[in-house]
């Protein structure tokens, strides 16, 4: 039995069995958690020699109509898998420590595996529509993430903002989808591929790419929609550490990488993606020199580095295919870490405010180290991985050919690479050098050993691959970027010493230029007393654009639900005759027949004559009665047309119906007011003359399309055979329509319930 399917939904049985648990089997809920995370991980190296092999495992099942539940690992989910599972493993060893005793450990667990198999769905779906499902059940993960502290109006507003942000690009993700598959005719991942120049070729290409991009862009938190993921940041350190630098942002970059052959290659794609990736790549870097919060900093630098990658993937060059994938991992390791190392601080010292957490090296010296370590790492100081992938982006940035983005991507690089080094020196000099702790409530200290066991195990991780970068994570580049480009591995040596060139020149640059801006910000502007929320404000303009929704929505509601029942009435019909009016047009009618049926005619003219009387009579007794004559009138007309059963079911529902309204009239209206009040009889008659007409049009159409018996004929054979009854209406409305009639039947009983609410409620109140 082949288990690859099962490595998505894993987690999610597990979500549930964890989620069932007592809030205080905290240990139990734990265990289970990471038993799966490392079965996921186990599994996941088990792949190992068939991607180094260059295999692609895929398995298939029905699912849907036309739609196959494919799980498809090549190189790029193959390494996805292996941080979503690894980094996971860690963050539930640190989140049985990190989360307090008043925290349910089991709700919080069970919300991280849910997103870790949500994940895992997007990465190895090998079907759009399969990746869509994943895509937003992640979504509703991270909410629930995000918004874990309920008690907290930063967290809920966090979460809210990012599920809508998400959410909108998900529908934009849908129609970018459906037109893919329809341009490339299939939903199939593989053949969707295959169909890059056919695709690029449509003249719905543009369409696909911006909304595709749209998509990737609210996922990965890409300018203009950069501002929900600082405000992310309120929810428990381990979900930044897991879900915002290693997974749930890199969902929109690995959407990107995934659909790059069928994507990449135009100009559209290269002025979109690189500008959008440039521009967060800067305000991300900016923005961070200015935070006063320790995980706020931490999440402006994760934006700029998103922006690193995304520009990366937007210059279409192989060997920045290979930089991305590559900073991809990186970030991963040195981001996660610094998260962790973040939270222990605010679990040791109840703040991150860096204007109070100071001074720290001397209280938790080996924390220290590896935060430091890790913030160099992000930083590009040599001897660490975040060095390595730093200079092949200098290097690339500097073949970019084009005209307008020649001088920017070079001049732009460098210029993030120096507000780089400045925020991680702020991150290093103000949380462990510059003076005292400022007021804190309790003395800082060294968390327990296996909270910090997952900040060593990464940061040696970033230590390894920068000394030895083709030993480590060269054999996953090796097989991740040609799952990308789908062109082989290029030639590409990446080492820690590549000589004195331009590159280098680069980093010095940036490396000098950034100190020296730190110090100087520190110095001139006090960076202390600089309010972060100054300037423009993503938060402020999506607040903005909430409140004009919910006032649009009220104007739009004011005016549709206004409580009179002949608008009501009017708009539904003006609705359907507008949805009906093309079709109508086409009617081809039936030529006029000589022959008239007296039992047809007089029930026509029955029905005719009451639905008149409807229009003028004012006595709700009278308008009762000429209700029923028109019931009595398709009486007559079912029996015209050898249809006693209709004509028996019409005459029963007509009794039931008269003998309910008139107790109901007798009882609910006061006495005296059985006359109706003047209404407009001109205005109804037109109404329902225009209404009538456009029904018998619509029937006149229907009698005369071609007839297929196909359908009648089985039903007569089957009636007896199959369902035991001769009467062929009665069995299809109580077997071969037995869902559908329960259905009807239940909708009845709810209104009759609901209706019956109603009227008591109103006569407690007298009316």
């Amino acid at each position: 039995m082949n288990l690859l399917p099962f490595l998505p939904l894993l987690p999610f049985a597990a979500a549930f069995a964890v989620g069932a648990l007592p809030a205080n089997r905290r240990g139990l809920s734990a265990l289970i958690a990471a038993a799966v995370m490392l079965a996921a991980g186990a599994f996941t190296v088990a792949m190992g020699p068939a991607m180094f092999a260059g295999e692609l495992l895929r398995v298939s099942t029905p699912w849907l109509a036309g739609i196959d539940y494919t799980v498809r690992v090549d190189g790029l989910a193959w390494i996805f898998c292996l941080l979503i599972s690894g980094i996971g493993s860690l963050v539930v060893l640190y989140a049985h420590y990190y989360l307090s005793a008043e925290d349910s450990e089991p709700r919080f667990l069970a919300y991280l595996l849910a997103f870790a198999g949500a994940m895992l769905g997007v990465v190895t779906a090998g079907n759009l529509i399969v990746l869509l499902v994943f895509w937003e059940l992640t979504s509703v993960a991270s909410f629930l993430l995000i918004g874990f502290w309920t008690h907290r109006d930063d967290a809920r507003q966090g979460a809210r903002m990012a599920l809508t942000v998400t959410a909108g690009g998900g529908l934009c993700l849908l129609a970018g989808l459906i037109l893919l598959g329809q341009v490339a005719g299939s939903f199939d991942l593989d053949a969707v591929l295959a169909a890059g120049p056919a695709v690029r070729a449509d003249p719905l290409y543009p369409a696909i790419l911006a909304l595709i991009l749209l998509g990737a862009f609210t996922k990965s938190a890409q300018f203009p929609f950069h501002f929900w993921l600082p405000h992310a940041m309120a929810a428990p350190t381990p979900v930044s550490a897991f879900l915002h630098s290693a997974t749930m942002v890199k969902a929109g970059v690995f959407l990107l990488a995934r659909l790059y052959p069928v994507l990449a290659g135009s100009d559209l794609w290269l002025y979109a993606v690189s500008l959008a990736g440039l521009a967060t790549l800067l305000v991300g870097a900016w923005y961070a020199v200015f935070q006063h919060d320790l995980k706020g900093l931490l999440a402006y630098s994760t934006l700029s580095h998103l922006g690193l990658i995304t520009l990366l993937l937007g210059m279409g060059s192989e060997l920045a295919v290979v930089a991305a994938v590559f900073h991809i991992l990186n970030h991963a390791t040195f981001k996660a870490s610094l998260f962790m190392a973040a939270g222990i601080i605010d679990h040791e010292c109840g703040t991150r405010d860096l204007r109070r957490i100071n001074g720290l090296i001397r209280f938790m010296p080996w924390t220290s180290v590896l935060a430091i370590t890790a913030a160099a790492a992000m930083a590009g100081v040599p001897l660490l991985n975040g060095f390595l992938s730093k200079e092949m982006f200098f290097a690339e940035a500097l073949t970019v050919d084009h005209p307008l983005l020649a001088w920017l991507v070079p001049t732009g690089a460098v210029l993030a690479g120096l507000l780089g080094v400045a925020y991680s020196s702020r991150f290093i000099h103000d949380t462990f050098f510059h003076g005292e702790p400022v007021g804190l409530d309790r003395t800082p200290h060294e968390p327990p050993l296996w909270m910090r066991i997952p900040v060593d195990l990464l940061v040696l991780v970033c230590v390894a691959v920068g000394l030895m970068p083709m030993q480590t994570f060269g054999p996953l580049l090796a097989v991740a970027v040609p799952a990308v480009t789908g062109a082989p591995m290029p030639d590409v040596s990446i080492a820690l010493w590549h000589g004195f060139n331009l590159p280098l020149a680069m980093s010095a640059v940036a490396f000098v230029g950034g100190i020296w801006l730190y110090f100087r910000l520190q110095r001139a502007r006090g960076l202390h007393g600089r309010d972060p929320s100054r300037g423009p404000s993503g938060q402020r303009g999506f607040e903005r654009v909430m409140a004009g929704l919910g006032k649009l929505a009220g104007v739009v509601t004011n005016a549709l639900q206004h409580g009179r029942l002949p608008i009501y009435t009017a708009t539904l019909l003006a609705a359907a005759g507008l949805a009906l009016l093309p079709w109508v047009l086409r009617l081809e009618l039936p030529a006029a027949s000589g022959d008239v049926d007296a039992g047809l005619a007089a029930g026509a003219l029955l029905v005719a004559g009451a639905g008149l009387a409807c229009v003028f009579v004012r006595r709700r007794m009278a308008l009762l009665l000429a209700s029923g004559i028109a019931g009595l009138g398709s009486v007559l007309i079912f029996l015209s047309r050898g249809a006693p059963d209709l004509a028996f079911t019409q005459l029963a529902v007509d009794g039931v119906f008269a003998v309910v309204v008139a107790l109901a009239l007798g009882r609910l209206l006061p006495p005296g007011r059985n006359v109706l009040p003047h209404g407009r009889p001109a205005l109804a008659l037109v109404a329902a003359v225009l209404a009538g007409l456009g029904l018998l049009l619509l029937a006149l159409g229907m009698t005369a399309a071609p007839f297929d018996s196909a359908l009648s004929d089985y039903f007569g054979a089957q009636s007896l055979a199959a369902a035991h009854g001769r009467n062929v209406v009665n069995v299809i409305i109580v077997d071969f329509r037995g869902l559908d009639t329960l259905g009807e039947i239940a909708v009845v009983l709810l209104a009759a319930l609901a209706a019956g609410g109603i009227l008591r409620r109103m006569g407690r109140a007298g009316r």
